[in-house]
């Protein structure tokens, strides 16, 4: 899952970044809202983490720029203020959610996982492909109930097939999952990362086909 962080204070930056990148989350961080603005025109992302005291721009007026190009992508929105009018006009400004500082790591990311299930109109947190489940809660993979170990790449990678299952995912899709601003993945790398991912899922009965010209699909093995 690939994330923009906005936040001017770079320690509390640096600290949600790091965390966020321990709990395998793809992060961007800019540090005012004009490059935010620049950086969501071109980028695609799962989610954003915008504070709205910003320099150079700020946090409603991004929003309000994010939602008048009909970019959907969920916000979630990180304030100082607690105040009811706030909270209002903070959702009625396109916000998907906000949370209030100081907060826990462990609050912003039950959030966020919230926000993907909303957007997804996931009902159930278990995805299953045959007997490879994963937990959009925990965001955990397993495999007949045995956790599946998994570097960030690759988890990032089967994180977007699995929640796409059944549907061909194009390799630029994904390789922006695991691209970052400074760190551009090249299409053709996929390939690395999806021949990883076929050696740790032998001993399952989910498997990753190649569509030649389109992308990859998972999909269970019997499934024709």
């Amino acid at each position: 899952m690939r994330i923009l962080l906005v936040e001017d204070n770079l320690q509390l930056a640096e600290w949600l970044g790091r965390a966020l990148r321990q709990r395998r989350y793809t992060v961007d961080c800019v540090h005012d809202g004009d490059s935010a603005d620049n950086v969501l025109r071109t980028q695609p992302y799962d989610a954003v983490v915008l504070d709205l005291s910003l320099p150079r721009m700020c946090g409603r007026d991004v929003l309000h720029h994010l939602r008048e190009r009909r970019n959907g992508v969920p916000v979630l929105i990180l304030t100082a203020t607690a105040t009811l009018e706030s909270r209002v006009g903070t959702l009625n400004s396109g916000a998907d959610d906000y949370l209030i500082k100081p907060f826990e790591i462990d609050e912003l990311e039950a959030r966020l996982r919230a926000m993907m299930r909303r957007v997804s109109q996931q009902k159930d947190p278990l995805l299953r492909c045959g007997d490879l489940s994963y937990d959009s809660n925990s965001r955990a993979f397993a495999v007949r109930g045995w956790p599946l170990s998994l570097t960030p790449r690759e988890h990032a990678v089967l994180e977007v097939l699995m929640t796409r299952c059944g549907k061909t995912v194009g390799k630029q899709a994904l390789a922006d999952s695991i691209s970052t601003i400074d760190n551009d993945i090249a299409p053709q790398a996929i390939e690395v990362y999806v021949h990883r991912l076929r050696k740790k899922l032998e001993p399952s009965d989910a498997s990753i086909i190649n569509l030649r010209g389109l992308g990859y699909l998972l999909k269970r093995r019997d499934d024709g």
